[in-house]
């Protein structure tokens, strides 16, 4: 089914070259009916071909179409940095002009790129009757936080008096990745939440017998005042510090655009007290929601770090708003950093889980000694 949903994707091209040659379709009301109906009609193509093997999970129909406006997004990127042209001319003038920014281009490469992959793999797994769930949580992460900037830069951003009808059509892709997590959330874990005497084990060590969760204790609370600090540049604090990291290492986050300044007021009040949670969950042993919140959250850091340093990167940034020459290496290095923090920890808790299991001793296996055989409480499904 996903080679058939990979394919069925490219049909969006035709659909946008003839809205692009046709002038009476480019109305700004006209594209709005054009899209809500074209996404009702793609709907209903995939309900009736799934009919006779219907899908056991609901939200194939979303990965499915979504996977169609993905490439809508590719093609919307490749025309603005000129790779391609004929398709999305008049969507540039009078359905989102938004997308032409630094960030919004870098936005549509991820949900061109990124997400269509993830969405072909989820696609695979339901059509084999597989779990996802690690995975949709990292898409659900990764769109929420898509989104919830896209739209709050486009209304308090330098765009918000070019608002077309089009525009609402993202709140469609900003509650569907929102109940798409709260659906994943709320099901079984693929994995079970009890070990044996390997969780006690490893519960038992203490952080200084850990170097790598130590490493990662570290690296979260430097992320976190990283976050702090350009929270407090999108507010505006008169604080010197805040000052010189504006004008010597990020005037971007002061474009006019306003994506820059939205993304940093998120990861200030929804990503900063994540990432001290997952420090406790560093250090207080049975934290049990820590492989979810962290996949979680790695989906939505990454989304926002590629679109940010791409948008800093891209020649569509003017010049007062790019890094300083002096400063360019660090700001990379330091935003790249960031991005892998929360990737780390997500694979650290994946990798090996036993720190973050609840515990529960084997009747009549008191005693035993802690070895990998034993633990037999702890298994994939």
């Amino acid at each position: 089914m996903e080679i058939f949903v990979f394919l069925f994707s490219f049909s969006a091209l035709g659909i946008l070259y003839v809205m692009n040659t046709i002038p009476e379709l480019q109305e700004p009301h006209v594209i709005l009916e054009i899209g809500v109906a074209v996404l009702v009609i793609v709907f209903l193509f995939y309900f009736l071909i799934t009919r006779g093997n219907p899908p056991k999970d609901l939200l194939f129909f979303v990965f499915a179409e979504f996977s169609f406006t993905c490439i809508i997004d590719l093609i919307s990127a490749l025309e603005y940095d000129g790779i391609m042209s004929g398709f999305m001319e008049f969507y540039q003038k009078t359905g989102e002009p938004y997308l032409g920014t630094s960030y919004g281009i870098m936005m549509c490469y991820w949900d061109g790129i990124a997400h269509f992959i993830m969405y072909l793999m989820m696609i695979s797994r339901i059509t084999d009757r597989k779990a996802y769930r690690t995975l949709g949580l990292f898409w659900a992460g990764s769109l929420c936080a898509n989104m919830s900037v896209f739209i709050v830069g486009i209304v308090a951003g330098k765009y918000g008096s070019e608002i077309h009808p089009a525009f609402w059509l993202n709140f469609l892709f900003l509650l569907m990745p929102v109940l798409g997590a709260i659906t994943l959330f709320t099901r079984p874990k693929d994995r079970p939440l009890i070990g044996g005497y390997n969780a006690q084990h490893a519960q038992s060590l203490k952080l200084i017998w850990r170097p790598l969760d130590m490493i990662l204790v570290v690296l979260l609370l430097a992320a976190m005042a990283f976050t702090i600090l350009r929270g407090l540049v999108a507010l505006d604090s008169p604080l010197e510090a805040c000052s010189m990291y504006l004008k010597q290492y990020e005037p971007y986050l002061k474009d006019p655009v306003g994506y820059p300044r939205v993304m940093m007021l998120h990861l200030f009040f929804y990503a900063l007290p994540l990432l001290g949670a997952f420090v406790y969950g560093l250090l207080k042993p049975g934290c049990t929601w820590m492989p979810d919140w962290t996949i979680f959250l790695a989906g939505a850091m990454i989304q926002c770090q590629w679109s940010h340093i791409g948008g800093f990167l891209h020649p569509r940034t003017t010049a007062p708003y790019r890094i300083p020459n002096e400063a360019f290496w660090l700001v990379l290095a330091v935003n790249l950093l960031y991005a892998a923090t929360p990737i780390l920890v997500a694979l650290r808790v994946q990798s090996n889980p036993y720190f973050f299991l609840k515990i529960a001793p084997f009747p009549g296996q008191t005693g035993l000694p802690i070895s990998e055989e034993k633990d037999t409480k702890y298994k994939l499904k």
